[in-house]
């Protein structure tokens, strides 16, 4: 249990503590209780795109799923909202093991030194029993579903654990990131048919390279500072080349999803087939909006497209959610 007396005092329905990059306004910063508060930004509450951009892969994988099997049973509501809640807790649980590993990192970047354990709002140890309290909450949502979900669940594990070390020794982070937050498609897929398919592993490629495009965005904030430090991003690595790497993983995006589409859709009228091509196109529009917006040098645009991408991935839920109907 987390003791209310062992956070920081601050003055009642104040800003203290804000996160420079947390969501102006958020509900943690204005009306959640005073010692949570610290907690709930270890947790990136207050920066909830994380939390969406964990979820919305799972509903990706469930929408083929049903597709693929033509029902949608109360269950699979409960799947649906049951990744919402572990993909909040996971979500919170990973970045705050993040946190735990960079804290002597996050104290040298401007972005980053005033989240809650270099700031001094929480002790290492507090976090510690907060990630394994979140972690516990999501492991009792994943025992609700099948013995092969289960395992792929526990199994996410390993490239979350490995993530926040992967800037340390390659210049593909992003990869690793992509590996974690994209893990839902399977499992989602997974949860609704009891077994893995092709179209759920194109699907969770097509992740992968879309977190490839996403984080190279939001990773360009910090070049300045990472080469201080000696911290390595794709940003870093293809520097000047980023707009070419960048529609490079956007058309990566676009065809890995239309192939899992079809490898549903062989199985569907040719109406619902249409329908389900719409959603890589859909979102592939999307980047190529945010592409050409892309300016590497000004920190709140590439803030504001990388949030940008919980509509991207809205998308497809959309077409998914239409086509499951023809």
């Amino acid at each position: 249990m987390i003791d209310p007396a062992q956070v920081p005092e601050a003055a009642p329905n104040s800003n203290a503590g804000q996160v420079a990059d947390a969501v102006a306004g958020n509900w943690v910063d204005t009306v959640a209780p005073d010692w949570s508060r610290a907690y709930l930004r270890l947790s990136r509450a207050d920066r909830p795109i994380g939390t969406w951009l964990l979820l919305l892969p799972c509903w990706w994988g469930l929408g083929l799923a049903a597709i693929l099997t033509r029902t949608f049973t109360l269950y699979d509501l409960w799947i649906g909202v049951g990744c919402g809640a572990g993909a909040f807790l996971m979500r919170g649980a990973g970045c705050t093991w993040n946190d735990i590993t960079d804290r002597h990192i996050d104290d040298k970047v401007a972005r980053t030194r005033s989240r809650p354990i270099p700031s001094g709002q929480v002790s290492v140890r507090q976090a510690a029993v907060w990630m394994v309290a979140q972690a516990l909450v999501a492991f009792g949502i994943l025992m609700t579903f099948n013995l092969v979900t289960i395992g792929l669940g526990v199994l996410s594990l390993l490239p979350v654990a490995i993530y926040p070390f992967a800037k340390r020794f390659t210049w593909w982070p992003q990869v690793f990131l992509g590996l974690a937050f994209n893990w839902g498609a399977l499992l989602a897929w997974t949860a609704h048919t009891g077994s893995l398919g092709w179209p759920a592993v194109a699907l969770y490629l097509a992740g992968i390279v879309w977190t490839l495009f996403y984080d190279t965005i939001y990773a360009h904030q910090d070049t300045e500072d990472d080469a201080l430090i000696g911290v390595k991003s794709t940003a870093r690595l293809f520097g000047d080349n980023s707009r070419r790497w960048l529609t490079g993983f956007m058309v990566g995006t676009v065809l890995l999803m239309t192939l899992a589409v079809v490898l549903v859709g062989v199985t569907r009228s040719p109406l619902a087939l249409v329908v389900m091509i719409g959603a890589p196109w859909a979102i592939g529009w999307h980047l190529a909006i945010q592409l050409m917006r892309f300016d590497a040098t000004d920190s709140a645009r590439l803030l504001t497209l990388f949030r940008s991408n919980r509509d991207a991935g809205l998308l497809p839920v959309l077409f998914f959610a239409a086509a499951w109907f023809l």
